[in-house]
């Protein structure tokens, strides 16, 4: 097939797969973290001090642990089409059953099952795009699939800033309401996938014959030159477990300043809710726009590790200038906070581009799901040590320059990775 047929080829699987989920990973975003935008309203109604608040926020991240690789397995057997529509329609009443909290152990339990209940759609979508996009064309793809994390930020911001508006209508408070109308979209959405995904190329009726013919064999051989590890040495491979520990340490950054950003947004101004929620979009933004550019960039010159490693010390250095300019110039911090968020988020296409190109059959399934659930504990520490922190200090700071190590941790190791492995 000609270059410019091929080109063609990708552009409609470009087209077809990533839009749509990206949305549907825009709301699996919106349901972990609006817990954030709640968090003001909700921690003065159930009187949650930042300990608890962290915790859970944090405990999301073990359930979703838990799960993950088995649910990851299952996708393999079931196919995408099944196995992810079930992740959405459950997630999605879990999220919408998040206002029926009332006590901290009952925050603890319904964040520890929504994490169970999203456990595998994320690796699953990443194992899933690698038997459609072949290696040289990943970092772009999964860049522009992961936008929708930093995406997220940017319409819940104005989304929630909205939703919290309706405190008081039928008897609910904002938060409640905040849950609910992001609980249910979930759920339709995961109806829909069901009817939309193709499982494999050579079942896409929306491809012609002959491009099926050749995506069918492109992928096929790409699979086959990949090192096809049994489940068990998938594990425990020194390079596996390495890309986990990275993906942790740019993880506890993310999630960290994730759950935090709106109150972080709050301290370093005197605006109200509404318009912290507004002023929170823009760190994501930014990261919208670092994700894209450096995805392409990575792709155009077909090398990763810098363009993990750079975008994370980048991140751990405006983590430190925050903290610096904190007190005296909190509008100067606010824009490292901003560079913070770029940095992090996009690291996160050439990131996923190594360990796929790294494993192939049954392994990377189990892989992908390994190195993702690793990495998401950094979602349960990220939260947690900004709780704790704040808790015994009385200010954020110290929480920020623990998670400013992490990044720079993370870009170590990206820089330790082979080149030839990836």
């Amino acid at each position: 097939m000609m270059k410019a047929q091929e080109a063609a080829v990708l552009r409609k699987v470009f087209w077809r797969l990533i839009p749509y989920l990206l949305i549907c990973y825009v709301f699996s975003y919106l349901d972990r973290y609006n817990v954030s935008y709640a968090a003001p309203e909700l921690n003065l109604d159930l009187k949650f001090n930042p300990e608890i608040f962290g915790f859970g926020a944090g405990i999301f991240f073990l359930g979703y642990f838990l799960f993950e690789i088995p649910s990851n397995l299952l996708l393999e057997r079931f196919g995408a089409r099944i196995w992810l529509s079930r992740i959405m329609v459950v997630w999605g009443l879990v999220a919408s059953a998040m206002i029926l909290i009332r006590t901290p152990l009952s925050f603890y339990l319904m964040r520890f099952f929504l994490g169970l209940s999203e456990a595998g759609f994320m690796p699953g979508v990443i194992f899933y795009l690698s038997r459609w996009i072949p290696g040289p064309h990943r970092a772009r793809a999964f860049g522009y699939f992961l936008t929708s994390t930093a995406l997220a930020g940017v319409i819940g911001g104005f989304v929630n800033a909205a939703i919290l508006q309706l405190k008081g209508v039928a008897g609910l408070h904002g938060w409640q309401w905040l849950f609910l109308s992001e609980g249910i979209p979930s759920v339709l959405l995961g109806f829909f996938t069901f009817f939309y995904l193709t499982d494999k190329p050579a079942q896409a009726k929306w491809l012609t014959a002959k491009e099926r013919e050749w995506l069918t064999k492109t992928m096929e051989k790409e699979n086959k030159a990949q090192r096809d590890l049994s489940i068990f040495r998938s594990f425990i491979h020194p390079m596996v477990l390495r890309f986990c520990l990275l993906d942790f340490c740019i993880f506890v950054g993310i999630y960290g300043i994730a759950f935090w950003l709106p109150q972080i947004v709050k301290s370093l101004s005197d605006l109200g809710p509404t318009t912290v929620s507004l002023v929170s979009v823009l760190p994501y933004l930014a990261g919208c726009v670092a994700m894209v550019l450096t995805a392409r960039h990575s792709d155009r010159t077909g090398e990763r590790r810098w363009h993990v490693a750079v975008p994370a010390f980048t991140a751990s250095l405006g983590l430190v200038l925050v903290v610096a300019f904190y007190q005296n110039h909190p509008w100067v911090a606010f824009l490292m906070l901003c560079v913070t968020a770029a940095g992090m988020y996009s690291t996160r296409g050439p990131f996923w581009s190594m360990p796929t190109a790294f494993l192939g059959g049954t392994a990377a399934a189990a892989g992908i799901a390994l190195v993702n659930s690793t990495g998401n504990l950094g979602g349960f520490v990220g939260p947690n040590i900004m709780g704790f922190v704040t808790q015994r200090t009385g200010h954020l700071e110290g929480g920020m320059l623990v998670l400013a190590g992490s990044l720079l941790m993370a870009g170590l190791l990206a820089l330790s990775v082979r080149k030839d492995r990836v």
